[in-house]
């Protein structure tokens, strides 16, 4: 049943959880799978996974790595348990189409799975159990794509912390809605170039007067990569988001 959408709605703490090469990058030209950070890295986006009740990405990271990061250092699992959440967090997939194989072994990971959809994307799934929760979004909230709405039944599906993994587009729009509190950037020692190689943000792209405003508050170097963290600043009342 859908919910009427309702003025500056309460929605989950989101934080942004990416790696990037030094120009840039996310991916390389041909938008694979990125496998180029270090086992560090990999460490430090499970223990931001673990920290989160859901993991938001879109359909074409999921179609480049096929899987998704499960929680599976004990001593993670065990705060989880001690925070009284459940081992897993959701993982969600943004897929406006639907259009998602079955056989991807995401399908087959033990962990409890959401999609973001349309109606059209929800009938393909109609009679299978791959997804235990389906929001389905209606089409008012798709043209643009009202995230605060969105992240508002999050917010009422027990969802208060929200890891954002990208990709570049859905990015873009929950930054564009200023729906992103926090950020972790991994910057990785490569450089891919490429004009058609995705990057965080893509899209339009923002106008300097209106960009996202960071604070950093931490930064770190460990072997040859640079872990930071950002705040995301307020938008300032006379100042909207676009993307």
């Amino acid at each position: 049943m859908a919910i009427a959408p309702v003025s500056n709605p309460p929605i989950p703490q989101v934080t942004l959880v990416l790696a990037m090469s030094l120009d840039g990058k996310i991916a390389d030209a041909q938008r694979g799978a990125a496998r180029f950070s270090a086992a560090a890295d990999l460490a430090h986006l499970e223990e931001k996974v673990a920290a989160a009740d859901g993991v938001l990405f879109g359909g074409g990271t999921l179609r480049a790595y096929g899987t998704t990061l499960s929680v599976r250092s004990p001593d993670l699992l065990a705060q989880r348990r001690q925070r009284r959440q459940r081992d897993q967090p959701v993982q969600i997939v943004w897929s406006p189409s639907g259009n998602l194989d079955p056989q991807l072994r995401y399908f087959q990971q033990p962990v409890p799975r959401g999609l973001v959809t349309t109606a059209a994307g929800a009938q393909r799934w109609a009679e299978t159990d791959l997804f235990d929760t389906v929001w389905v979004v209606p089409e008012a909230q798709t043209q643009p794509w009202d995230w605060p709405w969105v992240l508002a039944q999050f917010k009422q599906g027990g969802i208060h912390h929200l890891a954002l993994l990208g990709g570049g587009r859905l990015t873009a729009e929950l930054l564009g809605c200023r729906c992103v509190h926090e950020i972790f950037m991994t910057v990785c020692p490569l450089i891919l170039g490429g004009a058609t190689a995705p990057s965080p943000v893509e899209g339009a792209g923002f106008l300097a007067a209106v960009a996202p405003r960071l604070q950093l508050l931490s930064h770190r170097v460990v072997a040859d990569e640079v872990f930071l963290h950002y705040r995301v600043r307020p938008a300032s009342p006379e100042v909207g988001g676009g993307s």
